[in-house]
């Protein structure tokens, strides 16, 4: 009867203290503040590093990025990792499709020198290792190119890390329906662009996106699209310019965040704007 008593308060004080676990970071991630409007840092501070590889997200958080972009595929063995192209030719020492292609064949490869030789033996980061470096304060901006498992599985993982507050995965319609069937309360950019800006805007309010993702010529019709979509709290990325004139219009427009390849120094225009670098909170 003792041990029965005992173990049943051992089960309890586990309960408890995982529950507590969790308020804890519910409640820590309430607190924080995320970015109104600012500098999305495309692939990271691609300009002046490997793109999408941790010293280009280091370099990004360090000049103060508002958010950061990166793009997530699903290797041969059903890993995560972080590249644009769908295959490892352009920005590696390697060739070959990342679905053809083991983790392991996939950290073999530089993933650097192709930038500068300062940057040899840099490797592509897993999704998780990208996710490590990044503070709690800013948006992640997760593209997702293909609607296999791969939204889903991106979800989970952001879930089980307590990333929900934060990130959001820029996909199609039909992509986010998957990620939304594991994880309902994910955050989705549309990423479904349609013949024209309105038919866009039509489908980003229908589906219930968190944010969509503008592009092309800057035309005065965007003011009243932009409007349409703060009416249902859906935010506004644009695709993509470092022109400090073209960043000025589309302040002036209202979208929230422009991505830019150059964060380094295009940050740098955020002070006409009233618009600071983040100081990173981890």
């Amino acid at each position: 009867m003792k041990n029965n008593v005992l173990d049943l308060a051992l089960l309890l004080l586990t309960v408890f203290s995982c529950i507590g676990q969790n308020v804890s970071g519910q409640t820590a991630n309430s607190a924080i503040v995320l970015p109104s409007r600012g500098f999305c840092a495309h692939r990271g501070a691609m300009k002046t590093h490997p793109e999408n590889t941790i010293p280009a997200y280091q370099a990004a958080i360090n000049a103060g990025a508002h958010m950061i972009e990166l793009d997530v595929w699903l290797t041969k063995d059903g890993e995560m990792v972080v590249i644009h192209d769908n295959t490892v030719d352009r920005t590696t020492n390697g060739s070959g499709r990342i679905s053809e292609l083991t983790l392991a064949k996939i950290k073999k490869l530089d993933a650097g020198s192709w930038k500068s030789p300062e940057f040899e033996g840099v490797r592509i980061p897993t999704f998780e290792e990208a996710l490590k470096v990044m503070p709690r304060n800013i948006w992640l901006n997760i593209h997702m190119k293909e609607e296999n498992e791969a939204p889903a599985l991106v979800a989970e993982v952001l879930k089980k890390e307590n990333r929900l507050h934060q990130a959001f995965l820029a996909c199609s319609v039909e992509a986010a329906k998957k990620a939304r069937e594991k994880v309902p309360e994910i955050l989705i950019c549309n990423m479904d662009q349609q013949f024209s800006t309105e038919d866009y805007v039509n489908t980003t309010i229908n589906s219930e996106a968190d944010f969509i993702q503008l592009s092309g010529e800057i035309t005065p019709d965007f003011e009243q699209h932009i409007q349409r979509l703060k009416q249902k709290n859906i935010r506004v990325n644009y695709f993509g310019t470092d022109s400090p004139e073209k960043i000025k219009l589309l302040f002036q427009y209202q979208v929230e965040f422009p991505l830019v390849n150059d964060i380094v120094h295009t940050i740098e225009l955020g002070k006409d704007y009233g618009i600071t670098p983040v100081v990173p909170e981890f």
